[in-house]
């Protein structure tokens, strides 16, 4: 007997969970960073770029290294903001020259010109300030990243058994059926949870009041994060982006929130510093 997608979810975790823990903690913040250009950033971009690009290599090629070069200037240059003023300025100029070049039916052209210039931007800097986070908070530099994942798969986590206890009402029925108004509150209530007992862990400088607010947003926007991902799939007519994650589809649909709730981590984060 196939084991059910609760038994795979809960088997993955019990994987993943002590190595990012491990990189996390134990690491330097570069692994953190190798990981996370290895593991998501690449992986996410051939996912995304794959379905908006399906088949063409070379199209796939150039959208990993334009989220890999979003992420790396990110990391490398928080500072300097001229370098994000040319990210955005060279990003649509890359992905027009991409959809021209690569064009083979005008139906997708559209889709695949807004890709070229929002993924890198969306995966790369999502991805980025995950590990702008790790460097950036000293100390609890490592509580904070982890507080980025705590945010989106807390959210998910409440979410997936909330909706499956009492979930009736849909939330947005056309994008993801399954999703429900009641899962949605169990969300954002599972959220809070998990980034206070985080905060007491390892986050003691972030007040109470500070956490739950950033809990609250995080979970209610982390629920967008996931909607529009899904958003994507049904306009290409794909279930899941990829089955590299067991019990959860592809990279890129397990770090979908976390996309948004690093970015936002991050600037809760500078603004109160």
């Amino acid at each position: 007997m196939a084991p059910s997608n609760l038994t795979l979810r809960v088997a993955t975790a019990f994987v993943m969970l002590p190595i990012l823990l491990f990189l996390l903690f134990r690491g330097e913040p570069w692994w953190w960073l190798a990981f996370l250009l290895v593991a998501a950033c690449t992986t996410a971009a051939l996912e995304l770029y794959g379905m908006v690009y399906p088949g063409d290599r070379l199209a796939q090629g150039v959208g990993v290294l334009s989220v890999g070069l979003v992420t790396l200037s990110v990391y490398v240059w928080p500072e300097h903001p001229t370098m994000l003023f040319l990210t955005i300025l060279l990003l649509p100029a890359v992905a027009v020259v991409l959809a021209l070049w690569r064009l083979r039916d005008l139906q997708p052209a559209a889709l695949q010109l807004m890709t070229g210039a929002f993924g890198p931007l969306w995966i790369g800097g999502g991805v980025g300030a995950v590990a702008l986070l790790r460097k950036l908070g000293g100390v609890e530099g490592p509580g904070l990243a982890l507080m980025t994942l705590v945010l989106a798969w807390g959210s998910d986590t409440g979410g997936y058994f909330a909706g499956r206890a009492f979930g009736k009402n849909r939330l947005y029925e056309k994008v993801s059926p399954k999703k429900t108004v009641e899962g949605a509150i169990g969300g954002v209530v599972s959220a809070i949870v998990f980034a206070l007992a985080n905060r007491a862990l390892f986050v003691r400088s972030l007040s109470i009041r500070d956490t739950v607010m950033l809990a609250v947003l995080g979970g209610i926007l982390g629920i967008f994060g996931d909607l529009g991902e899904s958003l994507i799939k049904r306009s290409t007519g794909v279930k899941d982006s990829g089955g590299i994650v067991p019990g959860h589809g592809g990279m890129l649909d397990r770090i979908d929130a976390v996309l948004i709730t690093a970015p936002l981590t991050l600037a809760y984060w500078l603004a109160l510093h």
